[in-house]
């Protein structure tokens, strides 16, 4: 009888088996300038008392091909690869695909606009959303 080890004491992140994921490319409702095909970045998004943090995943960008922007309440996020890296390769095998990236988040009005800033490093671009004033927790003092 052979004994099972014990999953106690795993956290998720042990228990998580690696698995290929599928790049969702993005189905554009308006015509592009920009050759090529689009994806969406993975996101995630991490909340602090003071702040939203989006993080994307998007390699092969580099911060002069990239734009976050803003306008009507609307966050955009466009980056563009340089496909002159890849002139030269001939995929034997590929699951990554190639292409540039888009993606927009709507903000509702509890972010303080004036004060987004976009980090980009090795492929990964972090996005602070600072909460306005009246939107942060607050302590009441007990009189």
């Amino acid at each position: 009888m052979s004994k099972q080890p014990s999953m106690k004491g795993t956290t998720m992140a042990e228990k998580q088996e690696m698995a290929v994921r599928e790049k969702k490319e993005l189905s554009a409702k308006e015509e592009k300038t920009v050759s090529g095909r689009y994806f969406v970045p993975y996101a995630d998004i991490y909340e602090t008392e003071d702040a939203l943090s989006v993080v994307l995943e998007m390699p092969g960008v580099e911060k002069k091909d990239l734009d976050v922007a803003l306008e009507n309440d609307v966050l955009r996020v466009d980056g563009r690869i340089d496909f002159s890296k890849y002139k030269d390769m001939e995929p034997v095998y590929a699951e990554y695909n190639v292409g540039h990236y888009e993606r927009s988040f709507a903000l509702s009005g509890t972010i303080d606009q004036e004060k987004i800033g976009a980090n980009l490093e090795d492929g990964v671009l972090t996005l602070t959303l600072p909460k306005a004033k009246h939107a942060q927790p607050r302590k009441i003092a007990i009189g």
